[in-house]
């Protein structure tokens, strides 16, 4: 599993937690954003990014991980974090151990087929190229 080792000065390191069924992907939106994006956050240092992507899970959701497999890295703008500011965004699959509810920063929690996603008035460009390669239809 690839793992950034670094972070470069304007990239944000990131984890989060692809969960798709029924063409359907579990999203959160936190209430300072505009934009629905993936369960988990950014990497502590000294965490790994297994342990971020568990405790933000267990923060964001209020359920526990099971498993944490490596899905894709995404690398590109980070939405709503200012003028050239990056994401390096490393997504994982993954089981809740319970039924998810918002929790923390977290106001909203859904589950959008890709054209409800696109039909949002501020999407996230590393979600919308995760649709694409979840649902390339």
């Amino acid at each position: 599993m690839p793992e950034a080792k670094f972070s470069a000065p304007g990239v944000i390191r990131a984890v989060g937690l692809v969960r798709f069924a029924d063409r359907k992907l579990l999203l959160v939106r936190a209430g300072y954003q505009d934009a629905f994006y993936l369960p988990g956050g950014k990497i502590d240092p000294g965490e790994t990014e297994v342990q971020a992507l568990h405790r933000e899970i267990r923060e964001e959701l209020g359920v526990g991980l099971v498993g944490a497999d490596f899905y894709r890295r995404y690398e590109t703008d980070a939405v709503g974090q200012g003028e050239g500011v990056q994401v390096s965004l490393s997504c994982y699959s993954g089981e809740l151990d319970g039924e998810p509810e918002p929790a923390a920063e977290i106001a909203e929690l859904a589950w959008m087929t890709r054209e409800e996603y696109l039909a949002r008035p501020v999407t996230a460009p590393a979600i919308v190229a995760l649709y694409a390669d979840l649902d390339p239809s």
